[in-house]
Order: C-alpha cells, then sequence, then structure tokens
C-alpha cells in the first residue's frame, strides 16, 4: 500500500512537470532582422523582414518589397497592415500569433484577420 501510494505520487509529479507551459519571451521578437520560410499548396515561399521600433515592417518576398505597418494586440500577437496596398488582395490585414520561442527563432502561425484557416511558420533571426 504504502509502495503504491510511493508510485502514485511520483507519476503524479511526471505528469506535473512534463504539462507545463511553453515559455514564450515574445518581446525578444518585437524588433529584429528574420528570414521566413512556409509552404502553401506544397510551395515553399521564402521572406525577409525588419522590424523596427517605429512600428514598421519592410519584408522582402518574391523579390518585392512591401511595407507594413505592426499592432502588438498583446505581448505575443501582432496585426500587420500593409502601407501602400496596391489591391484588394493586399489590403487585407494579416493576424500573427507567435507559438513557441527559441533563442535565435519563433514559430508562429497566421492567418488574414477574420479568416480561421491558420497557417505556421517559422522565423529565424539574422545577426
Amino acid at each position: 500500500m504504502v509502495l503504491s501510494k510511493k508510485i502514485n505520487s511520483l507519476l503524479l509529479a511526471i505528469l506535473f512537470l512534463n504539462c507545463n507551459n511553453t515559455d514564450r519571451d515574445c518581446k525578444d521578437y518585437h524588433t529584429g532582422n528574420f528570414y521566413s520560410e512556409t509552404t502553401v499548396n506544397r510551395k515553399i515561399y521564402k521572406s525577409t523582414f525588419l522590424r523596427k521600433n517605429n512600428g514598421i515592417q519592410v519584408e522582402e518576398f518574391e523579390g518585392k518589397v512591401d511595407s507594413s505597418s505592426v499592432r502588438w494586440v498583446n505581448d505575443c500577437e501582432m496585426i500587420l497592415s500593409p502601407i501602400n496596398p496596391k489591391s484588394l488582395t493586399e489590403k487585407k490585414n494579416i493576424l500573427i500569433k507567435i507559438l513557441t520561442t527559441t533563442d535565435s527563432s519563433y514559430t508562429y502561425e497566421y492567418s488574414y484577420l477574420g479568416n480561421s484557416k491558420k497557417m505556421k511558420a517559422e522565423a529565424i533571426r539574422i545577426k
């Protein structure tokens, strides 16, 4: 009986330790230079972007440079709003949520604001 109580206590401790929340240091990624890749319909899209202190993100994607304003909803979620959209599709705001962070990268999900279809990608800090 005593042994089974000790085993149960040990199992509960292991479960408790394994169920901890993932630490996210999202503020570390509010600014900086980044490289990102995402796959859409089996095609890989690559981009680099610079997120500045002034709330502007400048991104190079498929040979084009675009700028967006950045509004942080909380420490780990932001809304990108294109500054000079050239079409209706480009006018759509993008919601980005940082899911996990490491010392040099973060994993995020993104979608057009109001769209339930979310995609995932990783951004790596460029030194």
